[in-house]
């Protein structure tokens, strides 16, 4: 029986199974009595139909499949999950042809085009040659979706984006590769034109200088003569000389751009570096100041300035531009530090919270026109630089105006915190590898094969030595004496039975006298 029969022979028999009463019927006088046939036909369909409720898929068209379809001449493997068994066998056969990867010349695998198909149920599955993407395709998707994102920013963005000047002030410390890295990732990130100034304290050094070499940034690497002190008043006032003298490269090298004084343990918001653009001469931006007081050495005073900061409501940790209900700079916030009174760091490696000054730096962005010398829209109320020589301790951008009013707020007026003020640093006497590279390889302090702790346990002290002893003989007593009396109690046991079986022998030889 051929397989293309199958269907019409089996819907035949179905369409007179279930012929309705009024249908018009070439039968027999007793064709209301269903044959034999019909009712095998019927009950094994039923069987069939039970039989797939319970194994769910269709039972009986695989039954019929099975039982109906000849056997293929062609050495072709079978696949019994297929969609539809009534189609041809030689599509079946073609569908279900399992292919073989030829084999190169050279050992390599040639991928065939055709990928098989396998059919569970109803659905099927699509067997790829080799599950992980071309990174071919990945690196031509990553194209395209920056071509995407510069035509966006093109659009949308800054029309004409002026370049960044960053200036960062830092020296050689522990700490110096944890801040310069999140630093530089930061400005890596920046999407327009780059200079990184980076001024060091005491001459600059070769830790610094690999640092840079990572960034593939412009760079402008210089030191400065004096060493960073011990103290943090005398750091921020050296500090603010260093980045005087990074304005004055600015000056001499007539960089154009916005000046962002972005010290190495700030952290910054991508937002910034576009809220920058818009300023014209100078601008403040709000900074959120974070200090750690969770190293006080006691808790209860930490919980009890948090209990009097929400009795007295005091102002939010920023310190940046405040403006009225028109946007207009009116005066500043400054970071509130009562609490901390008698209880700040006073060395670098103090235990105690770090303070901010009363106006970073870091909130500060400037046109780099503004320190130019030969300018002709330069505005009169700017202070020239040289005029700052003389000054022992500059703590602010604002002595580089002659009114604090120009300054244009940023970010909303203030109201986006879009930079972070942190000092973390490590104790002066913390050693470090330089470059934090380690040569030659450190020693072996724990083997590979052992535990880290030790095999027997240390040795206690005198005192406790004395105690344990003490505690052992008076253990031990007991023990002795128990022993003892069940000795003498077993030994007087033994001693009364054998008196027992004496009197018994005795007796015995009595009586048989």
């Amino acid at each position: 029986m051929k397989l293309s029969a199958l269907p019409q022979s089996y819907m035949n028999r179905r369409n007179n199974s279930f012929r309705g009463p009024s249908a018009p019927s070439d039968s027999s006088p007793d064709g209301a009595m269903k044959s034999p046939a019909a009712m095998f036909w019927l009950v094994l369909h039923g069987l069939c139909c039970l039989i797939s409720l319970v194994l769910g898929f269709r039972f009986s068209r695989l039954v019929f499949f099975l039982v109906f379809s000849t056997s293929s001449t062609a050495p072709t493997t079978t696949n019994l999950f297929t969609a539809s068994p009534l189609r041809q066998a030689a599509e079946i056969s073609g569908n279900l042809e399992v292919r073989s990867s030829p084999v190169a010349a050279g050992g390599a695998l040639l991928v065939n085009k055709t990928v098989p198909r396998v059919v569970v149920g109803r659905h099927g599955i699509r067997i790829r040659p080799w599950p992980h993407p071309n990174p071919v395709e990945v690196m031509k998707a990553h194209e395209i979706i920056e071509r995407v994102q510069r035509e966006q920013r093109a659009q949308s963005g800054v029309k004409n984006p002026r370049a960044v000047i960053a200036v960062t002030p830092t020296y050689v410390r522990t700490f110096q590769t944890l801040h310069m890295t999140g630093v530089m990732h930061s400005l890596m990130l920046v999407p327009y034109d780059l200079v990184w100034i980076v001024v060091e304290a005491g001459g600059a050094s070769n830790e610094t200088a690999s640092i840079l070499a990572k960034s593939g940034l412009r760079t402008i690497h210089v030191g400065f003569d004096q060493r960073m002190p011990s103290t943090w008043a005398e750091r921020h006032k050296l500090e603010a000389k260093m980045r005087l003298h990074a304005l004055r490269i600015v000056q001499e090298e007539k960089l154009d751009g916005i000046v962002v004084f972005a010290d190495d343990s700030n952290m910054h918001c991508m937002e910034l570096f576009d809220e920058i653009q818009n300023v014209k001469w100078i601008g403040a931006l709000s900074i959120g100041i974070l200090v750690h007081s969770s190293t006080m050495t006691d808790e209860s005073e930490s919980s009890t300035i948090q209990q009097v900061a929400e009795e007295e409501n005091w102002p939010v940790p920023v310190q940046g531009p405040a403006c009225n209900s028109s946007n207009k700079l009116v005066g500043w916030h400054t970071f509130n530090t009562q609490p901390y009174e008698g209880k700040a760091a006073i060395y670098i490696d103090d235990r105690a919270t770090v303070l901010p000054r009363k106006l970073e730096w870091a909130g500060f962005v400037l046109n780099s026109r503004l320190v130019w010398k030969d300018t002709e829209d330069k505005p009169e109320w700017v202070n020239d630089l040289d005029s700052l020589d003389g000054v022992d301790y500059v703590e602010s951008p604002l002595s580089l105006v002659k009114d604090p009013s120009v300054v244009e707020p940023l970010g909303s007026c203030g109201r986006q915190v879009m930079l972070w003020w942190l000092r973390v640093e490590a104790r002066s006497d913390s050693r470090f590898p330089p470059r934090w590279v380690i040569d030659p390889p450190l020693e072996i302090t724990v083997p590979s094969k052992r535990t880290p702790w030790p095999d027997a346990p240390p040795e206690l002290p005198s005192t406790e030595k004395a105690m344990n002893i003490r505690d052992n003989q008076v253990v031990k007593r007991p023990t002795k004496t128990r022993s003892s009396r069940s000795k003498r109690s077993s030994r007087s046991k033994r001693k009364h039975e054998a008196r027992i079986a004496e009197t018994e022998i005795r007796g015995k030889h009595t009586d048989q006298n």
